[in-house]
């Protein structure tokens, strides 16, 4: 059955909530993609959750290709378990959702999983044999952000992807963090992203720095320091050279920019195996603390850094691997003849494997051109009885300004 725009939940608006101050919100909002419930919490509409769920997909096939099993963990955490590492009170309630449930019980929502995965694992490991392990889910987080401004980049509510690996040894772990690295430049690179692999603090992990990856763009929070060959980028809270320094491993002058992170990878060792109490027998006997290394993406961020990335003055420009539809079908007119040929051109483009939307909205040629640019799907097919006179449509890339008439029997 065709998609019809006339029938698609969530039109386009004019304005947004005037508190709604970053680009990716509004033209989210303006295009029919999400609602804002408050500050943080946004509802994915339909068109917004075609791509969410295409960005999620590609995380899922990138996380399989290194050995990841997906697994789905609750949101709701008892007080015990965060007791065990001491994060019930540090972070605590500066980041934690916390609340008394019946009986006074204790709980607090999910805001990352280190522990209740760590708790799954010691249930079900005991020998060396038994590792190593690539664990991930993609599920919603809950942080209490003090500044939740940013529309998708910085929510109270948000789509997370965590994987969490267990190794018998270091090296072994080592060796997988560099395969998730590099899964994760593939992720980005997938969704439009172009990445920079940025070295950052690794916390009270490890001495060892963790790795950030950003996306350069005027429109970022974060800052980062790196070599215009990228063969050096460290966070501005690691840095301590200065602009114009020489690069340590090419010798170009080292420039500062602003950036969005999009991911996080750590190497976390023993930080909550040891408290927990998770170990294995080693071959020679021994009991020994699993090492582990922690991998994040957040997809509603990636799809909010896309929209910042890449938009113009009329809207959104979808790449082609998320976009919630790859051909905007126009219909313009109101002859019955012109929307029967579209709904047959409708037909051929679905059957070649596209997913399409059609815009059989009655209303002006204009009004469906400026939603056309708003919501940003990488093609644009208009069908008019001028097209239809000479057999041919009118096809315009999203990222293009001119367009050419197809034959329609050429179209695929």
């Amino acid at each position: 059955m065709p998609m019809m725009q006339s029938k698609l939940f969530g039109k386009t608006l004019k304005s947004v909530p005037k508190d709604e101050v970053s680009r990716n919100a509004e033209l989210l909002l303006r295009g029919g993609f999400v609602d804002k419930l408050m500050a943080g919490a946004y509802s994915y509409l339909p068109l917004g959750l075609r791509v969410l769920d295409k960005v999620k997909r590609i995380v899922r096939e990138e996380m399989n290709s290194i050995g990841g099993q997906e697994v789905l963990m609750p949101a709701l955490h008892p007080k015990a378990i965060w007791e065990e590492t001491g994060r019930w009170i540090d972070p605590g309630k500066e980041v934690m959702f916390q609340f008394k449930g019946h009986e006074d019980k204790e709980y607090g929502l999910g805001w990352t999983h280190e522990e209740i995965i760590v708790d799954i694992v010691r249930k079900r490991v005991n020998s060396y044999k038994d590792l190593p392990i690539y664990l991930y889910q993609i599920q919603d987080k809950f942080r209490d952000e003090p500044r939740a401004k940013s529309g998708l980049l910085r929510g109270r509510e948000f789509s997370m992807k965590d994987l969490y690996s267990f190794h018998s040894t270091e090296e072994d772990m080592l060796d997988y963090y560099e395969k998730a690295k590099l899964a994760y430049q593939r992720v980005f690179e997938r969704c439009g992203l172009d990445a920079l692999v940025v070295e950052a603090s690794g916390g009270s992990f490890s001495k060892e720095y963790s790795h950030e990856f950003q996306v350069l763009t005027p429109y970022g929070e974060d800052t980062v320091f790196y070599c215009p060959n990228r063969d050096f980028a460290q966070n501005k809270e690691i840095f301590k050279g200065q602009l114009g320094d020489k690069c340590p491993s090419c010798g170009e002058k080292i420039v500062e920019g602003k950036s969005i992170e999009v991911g996080n990878i750590f190497k976390l060792y023993r930080k909550y195996t040891t408290p927990m109490k998770l170990q294995f027998t080693d071959s020679a006997g021994k009991k020994q603390d699993v090492i582990m290394g922690c991998y994040g993406i957040g997809p509603s961020r990636v799809l909010g850094t896309v929209v910042e990335i890449h938009h113009d003055e009329q809207g959104i420009i979808w790449p082609e691997s998320i976009a919630p539809f790859d051909i905007h079908l126009l219909v313009l007119g109101d002859s019955q003849d012109v929307m029967a040929q579209a709904k047959k051109i409708h037909d051929q483009l679905v059957k070649s494997g596209k997913d399409v939307l059609m815009d059989d909205r009655e209303v002006s040629a204009g009004v469906k051109f400026a939603d056309a640019d708003l919501m940003g799907m990488p093609t644009r097919i208009i069908v008019s009885e001028k097209t239809l006179a000479k057999d041919s449509v009118e096809v315009k890339k999203r990222s293009e300004k001119e367009s050419e008439l197809k034959k329609i029997k050429d179209l695929k």
